[in-house]
């Protein structure tokens, strides 16, 4: 039975992560004559072709050379962790670990988990990436995060999640807007009105598809790519939001105060859960930050705006 080793997949990663030879051999600090080796070495092991050099073009995958690239990743993971806790056999938890983050979720969500982890695990060089949800996601397929924490809407095959808890939307005013002294809130009740437009997947998509199913068009005056920005705008009274996320004081960045009222009837909450990609096997560090997540943060007690539930740190 033929066999590759894991010198092959390091280079064959390098190789796929660089785009060339002569960029891998840098990296790894061999020759690049080595590099081509270990790549034929892993076709002849596998039995298929997995690049396509073109000289001064550098090199690009087949598509079982990205099939192979996730798993090799994979591969490569587990054995350093195994080499580090084979080591380290009883000792604290060490490692690293790369952590993900959508974007409109990391103010709320994300120093409070590092926190707590750290407090457990202070040896594992822990480090983030927060941005849009859909390069998140690509992040974790490509191996590139160990795991990260989104919604849970429409997650591309590939990825596995735990819910950590459930997040409702509201709707976010002017203090002194005429429908700020509403308990709650109809759609029906905001149609007419200017909506400011929180333009991010999976935002844009939930916000949108409310109206949708209570057969109503927003008004929709301005868009915005920015959390804070939306909040700016609804302070200064440009419009209403429906947000997902609720900061611990209702004020703007100009410090201008926001009402945030529950929508009437109830909407659908949206889940908060922890992703991970299903073709990597958890390193230890990952399976820890697992267990702290889950553990973190109690769900909301019932429904209306809600904010993020207070951590119960260790």
């Amino acid at each position: 039975m033929a066999r590759s080793t894991l010198r092959q997949l390091e280079c064959f990663v390098a190789v796929a992560e660089r785009g060339s030879i002569a960029a891998a051999a840098e990296a790894l600090h061999v020759s690049e004559s080595a590099i081509a080796g270990a790549l034929n070495g892993l076709e002849r092991a596998l039995g298929t072709q997995l690049t396509i050099r073109r000289k001064a073009h550098g090199v690009t995958l087949t598509p079982s050379g990205s099939y192979v690239l996730a798993q090799a990743r994979g591969l490569l993971h587990g054995a350093g962790d195994l080499e580090l806790h084979a080591a380290n056999a009883g000792a604290e938890l060490r490692g690293s670990l790369m952590l993900g983050c959508y974007l409109t979720l990391a103010p709320t969500v994300l120093a409070g988990l590092i926190a707590a982890f750290a407090q457990r695990h202070p040896a594992v060089q822990l480090d983030f990436f927060d941005g849009p949800q859909r390069e998140v996601q690509e992040r974790l397929l490509a191996g590139r995060l160990d795991l990260a924490v989104a919604y849970d809407l429409s997650l591309p095959p590939g990825l596995g999640s735990r819910r950590l808890y459930d997040a409702v939307p509201a709707v976010v005013l002017a203090a002194g807007h005429p429908l700020a002294s509403r308990a709650a809130i109809d759609l029906t009740e905001l149609v007419d009105e200017p909506m400011v437009l929180l333009d991010v997947d999976p935002s844009r998509e939930n916000t949108l598809a409310m109206f949708s199913a209570a057969g109503l068009q927003p008004r929709i005056r301005f868009r915005t790519t920015d959390y804070e920005v939306t909040r700016s705008l609804v302070g200064r009274g440009m419009g209403y939001s429906i947000l997902v996320q609720r900061p611990a004081g209702d004020q703007s960045y100009e410090g201008r105060a926001l009402a945030v009222r529950p929508i009437r009837p109830a909407v659908r909450p949206v889940p908060v859960a922890i992703v991970w990609p299903d073709a990597v096997r958890p390193s230890q560090a990952a399976s820890a930050m697992l267990d702290v997540a889950s553990g973190l943060y109690a769900p909301p007690a019932g429904p209306g705006p809600v904010r993020v539930p207070t951590p119960r740190l260790p």
